[in-house]
């Protein structure tokens, strides 16, 4: 399994396969924005998307591979305002269903925190669907709980779920309250 940060060259060459892996997500029922059932095209557009934020460097992107196949990704969106540049929020954590349960989730996730901290950023957050599989591996990884929004997001299946809030301190400040 080869972890690699890709720039926005890299993600276009991947738009196809990350795209599988978004609709693979949605379609197993993860809550990361999407309603299904999501077609490849709508999937491949959203990927399209973030390239211009990747090169502008608001936005990080991992992407895990076996070979060519896209297995997982996950992002830190960065902050482009003075005062927050020390922080930034953790999205789209994605593990391909046929490569869960081996630790790829976990190993995304300490990829981008390392990543944070050698950027200097001291402090992640996140949110995930209440009662997700997400939210244990987010508590088993150190992660704290802030709160719960009822009613926050649609699932795929179109039902309002809460959603709770994590951060985690990372980097210069792991240590500190």
């Amino acid at each position: 399994m080869i972890v690699d940060r890709v720039d926005e060259q890299g993600l276009t060459a991947r738009l196809d396969r990350l795209a599988g892996l978004l609709t693979d997500t949605v379609g197993s029922g993860a809550s990361v924005g999407f309603l299904a059932p999501l077609g490849h095209a709508q999937a491949v557009a959203w990927w399209r998307g973030r390239v211009a934020e990747v090169a502008a460097g608001r936005l990080a992107v991992w992407v895990a591979r076996e070979g060519e196949r896209v297995t997982g990704t996950v992002s830190l969106a960065l902050p482009d305002k003075p005062n927050s540049r020390h922080r930034a929020e953790l999205v789209k954590l994605m593990v391909a269903r046929e490569a869960r349960g081996r630790g790829l989730g976990r190993g995304l996730l300490a990829t981008a925190e390392e990543a944070a901290a050698a950027a200097g950023i001291t402090l992640l957050h996140l949110d995930t669907e209440t009662g997700s599989p997400a939210e244990h591996l987010y508590r088993s990884a150190g992660w704290t709980r802030a709160g719960t929004i009822p009613d926050y997001a649609a699932d795929p299946g179109g039902e309002l779920r809460p959603t709770t809030l994590y951060f985690k301190r990372v980097g210069a400040l792991a240590g500190a309250g």
